[in-house]
């Protein structure tokens, strides 16, 4: 049944949920961080997905620098250079990024992640869109439905991704040489190419290590920590930088796009890498 009043049009709650008549009483502007959220997460959304089917200035072949984006390069389209795992397979079609074995569960794994859920809920689908604030639905169902009883798959996503944050700090491993032209040689080297994709590399492994995931697997199942004193120490300091996840989450988009950024602004002879040593 619904019923109408001075502040609008009311919905009975659904069970179990709070029964506010009014839309909010709040007086602040609690509209500004569901807004924020949603230009942010959009903006990245955009920036990735053209960055990903671009094709082109992805790889500094004297530097090796490596956009996160790109990698692994494995198809027959990648620079060979740029194929630190070899080619796997061939060409890939105009609508395909070329980092197909990565970038599907680095999506999977932010898309469930637990701070990036509540982000989004809030933003786009106003699931509520702010604390007090009543929400526009009729009825609520939680995730135990299709699709969001997929969220459930956020513990799987996580291993993949650690192991691409150990591929991307083998890439910004490789950014620590320079190859010179004229002779082939290889040699330390550090740019300012090198320190954005080192900061980039700790952004990943602070975002990942700090996921809920990550805390349970380590002692979140434990019924005797006296027992697991090693499992113990891990995830006490895993539990410290749980509470920055939602930092490492929007500070790891930054650092994601500052890093691919660069890397095409150098591989598309737009700027010069800032060379520090050699």
């Amino acid at each position: 049944m619904t019923t109408t009043h001075d502040s609008g049009t009311y919905r009975p709650p659904a069970p179990g949920r709070p029964d506010i008549r009014q839309r909010t009483l709040r007086t602040d502007r609690w509209w500004l961080p569901p807004l924020a959220n949603a230009l942010g997460l959009a903006t990245f959304v955009v920036y990735a997905t053209i960055r990903s089917l671009w094709g082109s200035a992805y790889y500094v072949e004297e530097y090796h620098y490596l956009s996160p984006f790109y990698s692994p390069c494995v198809s027959a389209s990648c620079i060979p250079e740029a194929s630190h795992l070899g080619q796997w397979f061939g060409e890939m079609p105009w609508f395909l990024p070329y980092a197909l074995v990565s970038l599907p569960f680095l999506l999977g794994f932010r898309l469930t992640c637990y701070y990036y859920r509540k982000s989004y809920y809030r933003a786009f689908w106003s699931s509520p869109p702010a604390c007090a604030v009543a929400e526009p639905h009729a009825s609520y169902s939680g995730e135990t439905r299709f699709p969001l009883i997929l969220q459930n798959a956020h513990r799987y996503f996580f291993y993949v991704a650690f192991a691409i944050s150990i591929l991307n700090t083998y890439d910004m491993l490789l950014a620590f040489q320079s190859t010179d032209p004229a002779t082939g040689q290889t040699s330390f080297g550090v740019g300012l190419g090198t320190l954005i994709l080192l900061i980039n590399v700790i952004g990943l492994w602070l975002y990942t290590l700090s996921c809920h995931s990550c805390r349970h697997i380590t002692g979140g199942r434990l019924k005797h920590f006296s027992k697991h004193p090693v499992r113990y120490k891990l995830w006490t300091g895993l539990s410290k930088i749980n509470t920055r996840h939602m930092l490492f989450a929007w500070l790891t988009i930054g650092t994601l796009i500052l890093a691919d950024l660069y890397v095409m602004l150098v591989a598309s002879g737009t700027i010069s890498d800032l060379r520090i040593v050699n």
